[in-house]
């Protein structure tokens, strides 16, 4: 027909062959979730994994944020093999666990230890959201607690790094009970003189935000990073009022108060070191809060 030599045939196709897929290894380009920009793994690992296009903050992994902070060989991992049980008997938990144990290579959503900053011993905890995302069970507060009392014991800093969804609903009461478990510990902590700093990471929602992570000597945030207890449209409809649409960034906590500062991520361990050096008594290895 006439309109087939007005049709312009395409050269190439625009479907990738399997062979062609094959020939790129998986995981070696990365989508911005915020702008969409195709970087390359290996260089967005180079920058934290922080798009320098936008600036976005995409997530690190517990011991990824512990190689960018810890100095190199100083590690030293607590309770690694502790693993939850189901007290609660919950359909098909301990199945769950065991994907996320696949997925993760982790045992629980957080990895404590202690190792040190710039010289500066410390006790760290990073929770990591590809874990049951990074939801508050008993082995999660019990390692934090442990941490915190480990950090009294050495009697050096207690930082801790959150990512989660909040308390974990197949363990019921005894992931609520964390919360005041967690919180009576930093308080002993606080009482001896400790030193908390905590660096709230997205999202960090739930009992987790409403209990450790919002309780530190000094309260950091990532940019942009969701922070809050319920979810906007469950506060929407109890207050019948529309909010804003920064609400539970943490520009907006920053803003009112909540916060005591947004630190990109690529200034986190300057920030940190300046704080260690700042706290430290002269001449001795006791610490003020």
């Amino acid at each position: 027909m006439i309109r087939d030599f007005f049709v312009k045939k395409r050269k190439y196709a625009t479907v990738p062959s399997e062979r062609l897929k094959q020939d790129v290894p998986e995981g070696i380009m990365t989508k911005c979730p915020n702008c969409k920009q195709i970087i390359y793994t290996k260089e967005l690992k180079k920058t934290l994994n922080v798009c320098q296009s936008c600036g976005f903050h995409m997530p690190l992994t517990a011991y990824e944020r512990i190689d960018s902070l810890i100095d190199s060989g100083s590690f030293i991992e607590y309770d690694k093999n502790m693993i939850s049980e189901n007290p609660l008997g919950f359909p098909n938990y301990l199945e769950r666990l065991e994907a996320d144990k696949q997925k993760s290579e982790l045992n629980e959503a957080v990895v404590t230890g202690e190792g040190t900053i710039e010289s500066y011993q410390t006790v760290i905890a990073v929770m990591d959201s590809r874990f049951r995302m990074g939801s508050m069970g008993s082995v999660v507060g019990e390692k934090i607690t442990r941490a915190v009392e480990k950090a009294g014991e050495k009697n050096v800093p207690f930082i801790i790094f959150t990512a989660s969804g909040g308390a974990r609903m197949q363990e019921g009461v005894l992931s609520l009970m964390q919360m005041a478990k967690t919180s009576a510990a930093l308080k002993r902590f606080s009482n001896s003189g400790g030193l908390f700093i905590s660096v709230m990471t997205h999202p960090t929602t739930g009992g987790v935000s409403a209990s450790f992570a919002s309780i530190g000597d000094y309260n950091f945030a990532e940019p942009r990073a969701l922070i809050g207890f319920a979810g906007r449209r469950i506060i929407e409809q109890t207050i019948r009022e529309e909010l804003p649409k920064d609400f539970q960034t943490a520009e907006f906590l920053m803003k009112h108060g909540q916060l005591d500062r947004v630190v990109h991520r690529e200034e986190l361990k300057d920030t940190i070191v300046k704080l260690l050096d700042m706290h430290q008594l002269e001449g001795d290895s006791q610490w003020l809060s």
